[in-house]
Protein backbone atom coordinates (compact mmCIF):
# COMPACT_ATOMS: atom_id res chain seq x y z
CA UNK A 1 0.00 0.00 0.00
CA UNK A 2 1.76 3.37 -1.23
CA UNK A 3 1.85 6.06 1.84
CA UNK A 4 0.16 8.71 2.20
CA UNK A 5 2.00 12.14 1.84
CA UNK A 6 2.48 14.09 5.68
CA UNK A 7 2.90 17.69 6.46
CA UNK A 8 6.49 16.37 7.05
CA UNK A 9 7.33 15.58 3.77
CA UNK A 10 5.59 18.84 2.70
CA UNK A 11 8.01 20.27 5.07
CA UNK A 12 10.88 18.29 3.73
CA UNK A 13 9.98 18.84 -0.08
CA UNK A 14 9.76 22.22 0.29
CA UNK A 15 12.52 23.40 3.14
CA UNK A 16 10.50 24.99 5.10
CA UNK A 17 9.51 24.32 9.17
CA UNK A 18 6.46 21.80 9.58
CA UNK A 19 4.57 25.12 11.59
CA UNK A 20 4.53 26.83 8.29
CA UNK A 21 3.19 24.42 6.06
CA UNK A 22 0.33 23.93 8.85
CA UNK A 23 -0.26 27.63 8.41
CA UNK A 24 -0.72 27.32 5.13
CA UNK A 25 -2.93 24.35 5.01
CA UNK A 26 -4.88 25.99 7.16
CA UNK A 27 -4.88 29.65 6.10
CA UNK A 28 -3.53 31.27 8.93
CA UNK A 29 -1.89 34.80 8.80
CA UNK A 30 1.56 35.68 8.46
CA UNK A 31 2.54 33.26 5.65
CA UNK A 32 4.33 34.53 2.43
CA UNK A 33 2.73 34.41 -0.82
CA UNK A 34 6.17 32.80 -1.61
CA UNK A 35 5.51 30.10 0.56
CA UNK A 36 2.36 29.40 -0.06
CA UNK A 37 3.76 28.60 -3.60
CA UNK A 38 6.33 26.14 -2.61
CA UNK A 39 3.25 24.34 -0.63
CA UNK A 40 1.05 24.12 -3.45
CA UNK A 41 3.53 23.10 -6.14
CA UNK A 42 4.71 20.34 -3.36
CA UNK A 43 1.37 18.89 -2.51
CA UNK A 44 0.57 18.46 -6.28
CA UNK A 45 4.20 16.49 -7.59
CA UNK A 46 3.51 14.17 -3.95
CA UNK A 47 -0.37 13.69 -4.05
CA UNK A 48 -1.03 15.56 -0.80
CA UNK A 49 -4.91 17.01 -0.95
CA UNK A 50 -4.92 20.58 -1.22
CA UNK A 51 -7.38 22.32 1.13
CA UNK A 52 -10.02 24.20 -0.43
CA UNK A 53 -8.55 27.44 -0.60
CA UNK A 54 -4.96 26.14 -2.37
CA UNK A 55 -7.18 24.46 -5.25
CA UNK A 56 -8.72 28.04 -5.71
CA UNK A 57 -5.42 29.54 -5.25
CA UNK A 58 -4.25 27.90 -8.29
CA UNK A 59 -7.18 29.79 -10.77
CA UNK A 60 -6.39 32.93 -8.78
CA UNK A 61 -5.26 35.51 -10.87
CA UNK A 62 -4.75 38.00 -8.54
CA UNK A 63 -1.27 39.95 -7.72
CA UNK A 64 0.34 38.93 -4.39
CA UNK A 65 1.25 42.04 -2.57
CA UNK A 66 3.26 42.50 0.55
CA UNK A 67 1.95 44.73 3.61
CA UNK A 68 3.93 45.93 6.39
CA UNK A 69 2.05 47.03 9.97
CA UNK A 70 3.46 48.60 12.98
CA UNK A 71 1.98 49.69 16.06
CA UNK A 72 2.78 49.98 19.10
CA UNK A 73 1.41 48.97 23.31
CA UNK A 74 1.16 45.30 21.97
CA UNK A 75 -0.48 44.14 25.50
CA UNK A 76 -3.37 46.80 25.29
CA UNK A 77 -6.82 46.00 24.11
CA UNK A 78 -7.26 48.62 21.38
CA UNK A 79 -3.74 47.24 19.51
CA UNK A 80 -4.62 43.82 19.84
CA UNK A 81 -7.92 44.82 18.29
CA UNK A 82 -6.28 47.30 15.80
CA UNK A 83 -4.23 44.32 14.66
CA UNK A 84 -7.31 41.70 14.02
CA UNK A 85 -8.88 44.48 12.66
CA UNK A 86 -5.91 44.84 9.97
CA UNK A 87 -5.52 40.90 9.24
CA UNK A 88 -9.36 41.13 8.37
CA UNK A 89 -9.17 43.75 6.06
CA UNK A 90 -6.62 42.61 4.35
CA UNK A 91 -8.17 39.03 4.19
CA UNK A 92 -10.84 40.58 2.73
CA UNK A 93 -9.59 41.85 0.01
CA UNK A 94 -11.14 41.18 -3.89
CA UNK A 95 -8.16 42.85 -5.45
CA UNK A 96 -5.03 41.31 -4.27
CA UNK A 97 -3.72 38.41 -2.30
CA UNK A 98 -2.15 39.71 0.30
CA UNK A 99 0.64 39.07 2.86
CA UNK A 100 -0.08 41.24 6.46
CA UNK A 101 3.34 41.57 8.32
CA UNK A 102 2.49 43.38 12.19
CA UNK A 103 5.15 44.10 13.87
CA UNK A 104 4.87 46.09 17.38
CA UNK A 105 7.72 49.03 18.41
CA UNK A 106 8.20 47.59 21.96
CA UNK A 107 8.26 51.34 23.41
CA UNK A 108 7.58 54.96 21.97
CA UNK A 109 10.65 55.85 21.19
CA UNK A 110 11.52 57.23 17.79
CA UNK A 111 14.26 54.93 17.39
CA UNK A 112 11.87 51.73 17.83
CA UNK A 113 9.47 53.04 15.43
CA UNK A 114 12.01 53.49 12.81
CA UNK A 115 13.61 50.04 13.44
CA UNK A 116 10.29 48.12 12.98
CA UNK A 117 9.47 50.31 9.77
CA UNK A 118 12.64 49.26 8.44
CA UNK A 119 12.51 45.55 9.08
CA UNK A 120 8.97 45.54 7.38
CA UNK A 121 10.46 47.86 4.25
CA UNK A 122 13.25 44.62 3.03
CA UNK A 123 10.11 43.22 2.12
CA UNK A 124 7.16 45.06 1.95
CA UNK A 125 5.55 47.05 -0.60
CA UNK A 126 3.48 49.58 1.15
CA UNK A 127 3.58 50.39 5.26
CA UNK A 128 1.69 51.96 7.23
CA UNK A 129 2.68 52.48 11.05
CA UNK A 130 1.77 54.27 14.30
CA UNK A 131 4.77 56.65 15.48
CA UNK A 132 6.23 59.81 16.87
CA UNK A 133 6.50 62.88 15.41
CA UNK A 134 10.37 62.92 15.14
CA UNK A 135 12.72 64.31 12.78
CA UNK A 136 14.00 60.78 12.48
CA UNK A 137 10.94 59.06 11.14
CA UNK A 138 10.05 62.46 8.95
CA UNK A 139 13.71 61.36 6.96
CA UNK A 140 12.64 57.74 6.81
CA UNK A 141 9.33 58.58 5.49
CA UNK A 142 11.35 60.75 2.47
CA UNK A 143 13.92 57.74 2.52
CA UNK A 144 11.30 55.12 1.65
CA UNK A 145 9.65 58.09 -1.09
CA UNK A 146 12.83 57.43 -2.61
CA UNK A 147 13.08 53.95 -2.79
CA UNK A 148 9.19 53.93 -4.19
CA UNK A 149 7.94 52.21 -0.94
CA UNK A 150 4.40 53.89 0.53
CA UNK A 151 4.54 55.00 4.25
CA UNK A 152 0.95 55.68 5.33
CA UNK A 153 0.66 56.97 9.09
CA UNK A 154 -1.94 55.57 11.86
CA UNK A 155 -3.66 57.61 14.30
CA UNK A 156 -0.98 60.40 14.36
CA UNK A 157 0.17 62.21 11.39
CA UNK A 158 4.29 61.87 11.78
CA UNK A 159 5.43 61.07 8.19
CA UNK A 160 5.48 64.79 6.73
CA UNK A 161 5.34 65.92 3.21
CA UNK A 162 6.82 62.89 1.51
CA UNK A 163 4.28 60.28 3.33
CA UNK A 164 1.30 59.03 1.56
CA UNK A 165 -1.59 59.60 3.74
CA UNK A 166 -3.02 59.38 7.54
CA UNK A 167 -5.58 57.63 8.81
CA UNK A 168 -7.39 58.48 11.71
CA UNK A 169 -9.33 61.03 13.72
CA UNK A 170 -9.92 64.31 12.87
CA UNK A 171 -8.07 65.02 16.40
CA UNK A 172 -8.94 69.10 16.48
CA UNK A 173 -12.37 68.39 16.21
CA UNK A 174 -12.66 65.11 18.68
CA UNK A 175 -10.54 67.51 21.33
CA UNK A 176 -13.52 70.42 20.72
CA UNK A 177 -15.99 67.22 21.34
CA UNK A 178 -14.41 66.28 24.76
CA UNK A 179 -14.73 70.22 25.39
CA UNK A 180 -18.35 70.37 24.67
CA UNK A 181 -18.94 67.75 27.03
CA UNK A 182 -17.42 69.18 29.81
CA UNK A 183 -18.98 72.08 29.37
CA UNK A 184 -22.53 70.74 28.89
CA UNK A 185 -21.69 68.47 31.42
CA UNK A 186 -20.70 70.75 34.04
CA UNK A 187 -22.32 74.27 32.85
CA UNK A 188 -21.01 76.12 35.54
CA UNK A 189 -17.47 77.63 37.08
CA UNK A 190 -15.07 74.73 37.52
CA UNK A 191 -11.83 73.35 37.20
CA UNK A 192 -10.50 70.59 34.68
CA UNK A 193 -7.55 69.38 33.60
CA UNK A 194 -6.11 67.48 30.69
CA UNK A 195 -3.29 64.83 30.47
CA UNK A 196 -1.39 64.31 27.07
CA UNK A 197 1.13 60.97 25.99
CA UNK A 198 4.14 63.31 25.55
CA UNK A 199 5.23 66.37 23.57
CA UNK A 200 5.66 64.06 20.37
CA UNK A 201 2.06 63.12 20.05
CA UNK A 202 1.10 65.61 17.36
CA UNK A 203 -2.72 64.59 16.95
CA UNK A 204 -2.60 64.54 20.82
CA UNK A 205 -1.51 68.40 20.95
CA UNK A 206 -4.57 68.86 18.38
CA UNK A 207 -6.48 67.24 20.69
CA UNK A 208 -5.71 69.48 23.39
CA UNK A 209 -6.07 72.35 21.02
CA UNK A 210 -9.32 71.25 20.65
CA UNK A 211 -10.35 71.29 23.95
CA UNK A 212 -9.20 74.36 25.60
CA UNK A 213 -10.36 76.51 22.23
CA UNK A 214 -13.88 75.38 23.23
CA UNK A 215 -13.96 76.11 26.60
CA UNK A 216 -12.17 79.32 26.14
CA UNK A 217 -14.80 80.34 23.24
CA UNK A 218 -18.19 78.77 24.92
CA UNK A 219 -17.50 77.97 29.44
CA UNK A 220 -14.45 80.80 30.09
CA UNK A 221 -15.93 80.17 33.39
CA UNK A 222 -13.98 76.79 33.49
CA UNK A 223 -10.82 76.56 34.01
CA UNK A 224 -7.82 74.46 32.47
CA UNK A 225 -5.30 73.67 35.03
CA UNK A 226 -1.89 72.93 33.45
CA UNK A 227 -1.44 70.17 30.86
CA UNK A 228 0.54 66.74 32.72
CA UNK A 229 2.59 64.91 30.37
CA UNK A 230 1.85 60.80 31.66
CA UNK A 231 3.28 58.89 28.91
CA UNK A 232 0.74 56.91 27.53
CA UNK A 233 1.02 54.38 30.88
CA UNK A 234 -1.18 53.02 32.93
CA UNK A 235 0.81 53.33 36.16
CA UNK A 236 2.01 57.06 35.23
CA UNK A 237 -1.42 58.06 34.71
CA UNK A 238 -3.03 56.37 37.86
CA UNK A 239 0.03 58.51 39.87
CA UNK A 240 -0.28 61.53 38.70
CA UNK A 241 -4.18 60.80 39.09
CA UNK A 242 -3.85 60.41 42.24
CA UNK A 243 -1.66 63.09 43.04
CA UNK A 244 -4.02 65.63 40.86
CA UNK A 245 -7.41 64.49 43.32
CA UNK A 246 -4.98 65.25 46.47
CA UNK A 247 -3.69 68.36 45.34
CA UNK A 248 -7.31 69.76 43.69
CA UNK A 249 -9.66 68.37 46.33
CA UNK A 250 -12.30 69.92 43.98
CA UNK A 251 -11.30 69.18 40.74
CA UNK A 252 -14.99 68.44 38.29
CA UNK A 253 -13.48 67.03 35.32
CA UNK A 254 -10.26 65.37 33.74
CA UNK A 255 -9.30 64.48 29.66
CA UNK A 256 -7.07 62.07 29.38
CA UNK A 257 -6.32 62.76 25.44
CA UNK A 258 -3.72 59.73 24.97
CA UNK A 259 -3.52 56.72 26.09
CA UNK A 260 -3.64 55.35 29.94
CA UNK A 261 -6.85 55.89 30.96
CA UNK A 262 -7.49 52.66 32.87
CA UNK A 263 -4.91 54.52 35.27
CA UNK A 264 -7.36 57.61 35.44
CA UNK A 265 -10.10 55.34 36.01
CA UNK A 266 -8.76 53.00 38.71
CA UNK A 267 -7.33 56.14 40.96
CA UNK A 268 -11.18 57.67 40.33
CA UNK A 269 -12.32 53.90 41.84
CA UNK A 270 -10.50 54.78 44.58
CA UNK A 271 -11.06 58.22 45.23
CA UNK A 272 -14.04 60.24 44.62
CA UNK A 273 -17.64 58.45 44.22
CA UNK A 274 -19.01 57.48 40.46
CA UNK A 275 -20.42 60.39 38.53
CA UNK A 276 -18.32 62.76 41.03
CA UNK A 277 -15.59 64.27 38.31
CA UNK A 278 -16.38 64.25 34.15
CA UNK A 279 -14.10 61.40 32.72
CA UNK A 280 -13.28 61.91 29.17
CA UNK A 281 -11.07 59.38 27.83
CA UNK A 282 -10.69 57.64 24.12
CA UNK A 283 -10.65 54.28 22.85
CA UNK A 284 -13.54 51.96 24.17
CA UNK A 285 -11.99 48.74 25.26
CA UNK A 286 -13.02 46.91 27.95
CA UNK A 287 -12.09 48.97 30.75
CA UNK A 288 -13.61 52.07 29.43
CA UNK A 289 -16.70 50.19 29.52
CA UNK A 290 -17.09 48.83 32.79
CA UNK A 291 -16.19 52.70 33.72
CA UNK A 292 -19.08 53.83 31.43
CA UNK A 293 -21.62 51.42 32.86
CA UNK A 294 -21.03 52.03 36.33
CA UNK A 295 -20.65 55.81 35.08
CA UNK A 296 -16.78 56.34 36.44
CA UNK A 297 -16.44 57.60 32.74
CA UNK A 298 -18.77 59.63 31.33
CA UNK A 299 -17.96 59.71 27.27
CA UNK A 300 -15.32 57.43 25.63
CA UNK A 301 -14.19 59.04 22.02
CA UNK A 302 -13.04 55.93 19.61
CA UNK A 303 -11.53 55.43 16.52
CA UNK A 304 -13.79 53.16 14.04
CA UNK A 305 -10.76 50.52 13.06
CA UNK A 306 -13.36 48.87 10.63
CA UNK A 307 -13.47 51.68 8.90
CA UNK A 308 -10.39 52.84 9.03
CA UNK A 309 -8.53 49.57 7.94
CA UNK A 310 -10.69 49.27 5.26
CA UNK A 311 -10.07 53.03 3.94
CA UNK A 312 -6.50 52.36 4.47
CA UNK A 313 -6.11 49.28 2.31
CA UNK A 314 -8.07 50.76 -0.36
CA UNK A 315 -5.17 53.43 -0.29
CA UNK A 316 -1.93 50.94 0.22
CA UNK A 317 -3.11 48.69 -2.12
CA UNK A 318 -4.06 51.61 -4.60
CA UNK A 319 -0.27 53.07 -4.27
CA UNK A 320 1.20 49.57 -5.33
CA UNK A 321 -1.59 48.62 -8.06
CA UNK A 322 -2.07 52.31 -9.52
CA UNK A 323 1.14 54.14 -8.86
CA UNK A 324 0.33 56.94 -10.68
CA UNK A 325 -2.45 58.18 -8.90
CA UNK A 326 -2.58 61.14 -6.58
CA UNK A 327 0.01 60.32 -3.96
CA UNK A 328 -0.87 62.12 -0.34
CA UNK A 329 -4.00 62.88 1.11
CA UNK A 330 -5.37 62.99 4.85
CA UNK A 331 -8.28 60.34 6.09
CA UNK A 332 -10.01 61.90 9.33
CA UNK A 333 -12.42 59.75 10.49
CA UNK A 334 -15.87 60.26 11.77
CA UNK A 335 -15.47 59.59 15.41
CA UNK A 336 -17.63 57.17 17.53
CA UNK A 337 -19.08 58.68 20.68
CA UNK A 338 -19.75 56.12 23.56
CA UNK A 339 -21.98 57.57 26.57
CA UNK A 340 -22.98 55.50 29.57
CA UNK A 341 -26.68 54.99 27.88
CA UNK A 342 -25.12 53.27 24.78
CA UNK A 343 -24.85 49.83 26.08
Amino acid sequence: MTRKPTIADLANATGLGAATVDRVLNARPNVSARARQRVTEAAQQLGYPLPRHLEDGLRDTRPDLSLGFVLHKKSQHFYQRFAQQIEAACAARPDARITCSIRFSVSQSPEDFVREIRTLADRCQAIAATGVNHASLTNLSAELAARHIPLFSLLNDFTGATGRGYFGLDNLKAGRTAGWMMATRLQRPARVAVFVGGTRWHGQAMRETGFRSYLREYAPAIHVLDTAINLETRQLTYEATLDLLTRVPDLDGLYVAGGGMEGAIAALREMRPSDKVTLIVNELTPESQRGLSDRYVTMVIATPLDQLCSALLDRMTGAILRPDEPGRGASGLDQQIYLPESF
